[in-house]
């Protein structure tokens, strides 16, 4: 009778611990499906205390898990934002850095990333083109950079240089320029050499010194 008392005992001390943590596990399920917005998780009410138990836990687990993945992509979504935004010159996508984010919310970050990134990828062309065509127009015209934003366009470090649409938008004034001062210089040469030819029609002078002078 006492050993059968002591196993009566042990097993009501179990199902109690097993109540207990049952609860537990349900009110912290509640605050994990709020968080991760998911719809009330609905145990299985047949099955035996100790497999609700287990059932209980092992997706408190499960949830906890996906809470830390999505805290930990959100953490490296919003590392490339800031070095995008760095680049570009934009502000960083909204987003609540201390709420757990929804998969909707990561998928709209994501895409917004990928667009970022090609748009990046465009300034950048769009930069080294006309960078390499400012270098061979200032070395046509013997111009050397004389202001911040002439000596950064020209620098070796191109990963340094600020992609933002005012830099863009000034990169495409200075090569406009360099090329209006070109054609200018061309016309005025234009001009001299055709004022050359008709000194020379009017001195006679002879072709071999023409050549050699031309």
């Amino acid at each position: 009778q006492g050993l059968l008392d002591m196993m009566v005992a042990e097993e009501e001390s179990l199902k109690e611990r097993l109540l207990k943590s049952i609860a537990l596990c349900r009110k912290e399920l509640d605050v994990l499906c709020k968080e991760l917005q998911l719809d009330p998780f609905e145990a299985e009410e047949e099955s035996t205390i100790l497999q609700m138990e287990k059932n209980l836990r092992t997706r408190v687990e499960v949830m906890l898990k996906q809470k830390r993945d999505r805290k930990q992509e959100l953490k490296t979504l919003q590392e490339q934002d800031r070095d995008l935004c760095d680049i570009l010159c934009t502000t960083p996508f909204s987003i609540d850095s201390n709420a757990v984010p929804s998969l909707e919310e990561l998928d709209r970050y994501r895409r917004h990333l990928a667009a970022l990134n090609t748009e990046k990828e465009q300034r950048r062309e769009e930069f080294v083109s006309s960078k390499r065509q400012i270098i061979l127009l200032m070395e046509e015209l013997d111009h050397t950079p004389d202001t911040s934003f002439e000596r950064d366009v020209v620098c070796e470090d191109e990963e340094a240089f600020c992609l933002s649409t005012d830099n863009i938008a000034a990169l495409q004034d200075l090569l406009r320029q360099l090329e209006a001062r070109r054609s200018l210089n061309e016309a005025v040469c234009t001009e001299l050499r055709a004022r050359i030819v008709a000194l020379w029609e009017r001195l006679q002078v002879p072709a071999e010194e023409r050549e050699s002078s031309a």
